[in-house]
């Protein structure tokens, strides 16, 4: 099958999990700059929440534009991924609610883990499809980046019941290693340039 009609459902799907977090959040009850401080927690999860919407929004397009064809295997690990990601706006909420609580950081921790466990599980079957030779197993090597993403997330939970900050502090270390896509993919999928033509 085409992949055009994926892309466009996990598009649509990942904007609207930006505009559900955008929606939970409340504007201060005071006029003065004062009245934010009170929302700074909520800021910050936020920030946190969508960049990690946009690190999947943006290694998603990379790994579907080093893709061919898609099966229906592919369409469920597809929702299986979408699944977790919608889970994002409520366990952010959660976690302001409850000023970073111990249950609230660690149930973010699980999402993101699952999350991180589907993106996995997307592409290996993308591989299985394409095959071991294909441009797109290339691209992704041993992806050692998800590995070791699923290793700090499980790491990260357990603490959270004792420092909900340390399990935080883990988060935001994934997102970063995050932020660049993988550049091997624009290696290999990358036009050749005119004067190497």
């Amino acid at each position: 099958m085409r992949k055009g009609r994926l892309e466009a459902f996990s598009d649509g799907v990942l904007a609207v999990i930006i505009t559900i977090m955008v929606l939970e959040m409340k504007s201060p009850h005071g006029p003065t700059l004062a009245a934010l401080r009170a929302l700074i927690p909520v800021l910050l999860s936020y920030l946190l929440s969508f960049v990690y919407i946009g690190i999947y929004w943006n290694n998603h397009h990379h790994l579907l534009h080093a893709t061919q064809h898609i099966n229906g295997a592919t369409l469920w690990a597809n929702l299986h991924l979408l699944f977790w990601l919608s889970l994002i706006p409520f366990t952010t909420a959660w976690m302001d609610e409850s000023h970073f609580q111990s249950w609230p950081v660690a149930v973010y921790g699980v999402v993101l883990l699952f999350a991180a466990i589907a993106y996995f599980i997307l592409t290996r079957t993308l591989i299985s499809l394409h095959g071991r030779d294909s441009t797109l197993a290339k691209s992704i090597g041993r992806d050692r980046k998800g590995k070791i993403s699923i290793v700090i997330y499980a790491a990260a939970i357990p603490p959270a019941f004792a420092r909900s900050w340390f399990a935080g502090a883990c988060y935001i270390i994934v997102a970063i290693m995050w932020l660049t896509p993988d550049p091997r993919i624009e290696r290999t999928v990358a036009p050749p340039r005119e004067g190497n033509a």
